[in-house]
Formats: structure tokens, C-alpha cells, sequence
């Protein structure tokens, strides 16, 4: 993961010299999994930390005195957070020349904590820096936005993600698949690998007409959007199948030969517009398990329609 992180652009930006830094960075990351990882990276180049060194592995657990990581891990970004930024930008730096804030999940924070740090944000004391991390852009207040230099972040390549998953991952099979069907969002993909792919043997399952609403009911109890991700896949190669492009596809299994057959190339194309749809609602937090009953009425209404006219 570490050479995933290391050619974003905003790290590259932090391994720069930092002449013309700017007092203010906004990373915007897609994946929120490993959003902290990069900011911690971040810091560790914007101090000049080489992998190993004592302040490389101060920054990573969070404790160097002149890198201050907030809100602490698993917390939420309070107004008292923020006053207390405030309070902590007028102390000297203790180690070195300059003091890094490092504010995790800026788009978490409620309008009323991002205004109150608008003014630290636009004119911080001297030799005072702040780098943010957000997952999506929308979620930070215009306002803010306009204080930072922002960095919005591309999803990796799939070869960038397999090449990473075969680093993290020797032991297990399906990097092909699970590289093709992430997204570009690595923890994505990490989950499509977990339990030996058991995503997509719930995608299959639930294509291919299998007691659906227990599946349903599995997707919300485990609330994972890599579900709908291989459900995505499943469709994608089907449909490269069906059209005689089976070369195109990241695998041609069984799974993906039965939904072939079963759905014809009009059906697969409907269901990859209604799997997307899906997976925006549980991104603007959708309850999973309705999600996926209703991902599983617009697929056989499609199939109805089709029957109906054939």
C-alpha cells in the first residue's frame, strides 16, 4: 500500500521542496479506509522523515509533538477540537521550525466546526501549516475549500491495485478480479478478497436467482460495499460474454458463463445502470439491505419486460 500512497500527487507535492508550500492542503481522497495512511505519509515527507527514522515512526503513532493528528483515531471533529487548534497553533514548535496540523476526514465535520476554523485556516501564525483529508469534496464548505490548495486524488489504475494486492496479499487468489471490480479503491478490493471472495460468490448467487432476499439480508447485516462492487463485475463480464468479447472480461467463470446465459445483453446492460444507482444510495448512506432488494425488483422487472417482448 505504502507505493500506492507515495504516487498520489499530493504526496508528491509534499516531497518536494517546500519553498512554496502552502499554508493549507486539502487531499481528497476516495478511500476513506486509508485516507489517514496518506495524510500520515504526508507528514512524514513535509518533515523530511525517512522510512525508519525516529520521527517517521513518531509521526506514525501519532506522536510527534510538532505533527498534531486530529481528531484522534476513531474520534469525531469537535468544536472543542477546534478551539483547541486555535490555542495549540500559538505555542512554538517544539523539534522543529514549523507545525503541521493534520485534520483527518474534514468532510465528517459539521458546518458549524469547519466555520469555526475558517479564520485559523486563512491566517495561521507563522511557520504554522494544515493538511485535510476528505473523501469526497462536497462534504467541505466552499468556503474552505477556497483557503486550500486542493488535491483531488484519481482511483488507481487496476493494474496499480493488482500489482498492490499481489504485494499485500501473495497467498490469496482472485487479485485478477477483485483489481477489475474495486473501482480503483484499494480497501475495496481487500474486501473483495476477504473470505476467499465470498462477495462474489453472493453476487453470483443473488444473479442468478438464489433465495435473494436472505442474500439481502447478509449484504445488510455485513454492510460492505464490495458486495455490489462484484455484483458490478459479474454483470460487466456476462455482458462482454454475451457479446462474444469474452476476452475483455477479468474472469470467465462459471458464474460468470451462468449469468451470460441467464440474462440477455439488454437486461445486463439495465442492471449495470441499476447496480450504480445502488451503490451511489448506500454511498449517501442507503440501508444496505435495501439497497440490494431493491438492486434485485429493478433486475427482474428488466427480465419481465424482456420475456414480455421476446
Amino acid at each position: 500500500m505504502r507505493e500506492l500512497l507515495r504516487s498520489t500527487t499530493v504526496y508528491r507535492a509534499f516531497s518536494r521542496p517546500q519553498g512554496d508550500l502552502p499554508h493549507f492542503t486539502l487531499a481528497v481522497f476516495p478511500d476513506g479506509r486509508y485516507l489517514r495512511a496518506l495524510l500520515k505519509a504526508c507528514a512524514a515527507a513535509f518533515f523530511g522523515a525517512e522510512e525508519g527514522s525516529r520521527t517517521a515512526r513518531l509521526i506514525e503513532s501519532e506522536s510527534f509533538a510538532d505533527c498534531i493528528v486530529l481528531p484522534p483515531a476513531g474520534g469525531k471533529f469537535t468544536a472543542e477540537i477546534a478551539s483547541g487548534m486555535a490555542e495549540e497553533s500559538l505555542l512554538r514548535p517544539v523539534e522543529r521550525e514549523k507545525k503541521l496540523f493534520v485534520l483527518d476526514a474534514l468532510d465528517t465535520a459539521t458546518p458549524l466546526v469547519q466555520n469555526k476554523l475558517l479564520k485559523l485556516l486563512e491566517e495561521p501564525p507563522q511557520g504554522v501549516y494544515f493538511l485535510a483529508g476528505a473523501t469526497a469534496e462536497y462534504g467541505v464548505l466552499p468556503t474552505v475549500c477556497s483557503r486550500a490548495a486542493v488535491y483531488t486524488e484519481p482511483r488507481f489504475s487496476e493494474a496499480a491495485v493488482a500489482a498492490a494486492l499481489s504485494r499485500c496479499h501473495a497467498g490469496e487468489a482472485g487479485h485478477k478480479e477483485a483489481a477489475a471490480a474495486c473501482g480503483g479503491v484499494y480497501s475495496v478490493a481487500e474486501d473483495l478478497l476477504a473470505g476467499g471472495g465470498e462477495d462474489f460468490r453472493l453476487a453470483a448467487a443473488f444473479l442468478t436467482g438464489e433465495d435473494r432476499e436472505a442474500i439481502c439480508r447478509a449484504v445488510g447485516e455485513s454492510k460492505r460495499p464490495s458486495f455490489f462492487a462484484a455484483v458490478r463485475l459479474l454483470l460487466r463480464d456476462a455482458l462482454f460474454v454475451r457479446a462474444g468479447q469474452g476476452g475483455y472480461a477479468a474472469s470467465q467463470t462459471q458464474a460468470v458463463r451462468a449469468v451470460a446465459a441467464r440474462y440477455p445483453a439488454g437486461v445486463l446492460t439495465a442492471a449495470l445502470d441499476a447496480t450504480a444507482q445502488a451503490e451511489r444510495e448506500v454511498k449517501f448512506n442507503a440501508n444496505f439491505a435495501q439497497a440490494a432488494l431493491t438492486l434485485a425488483l429493478r433486475i427482474s422487472k428488466e427480465e419481465q419486460i424482456w420475456r414480455q417482448s421476446s
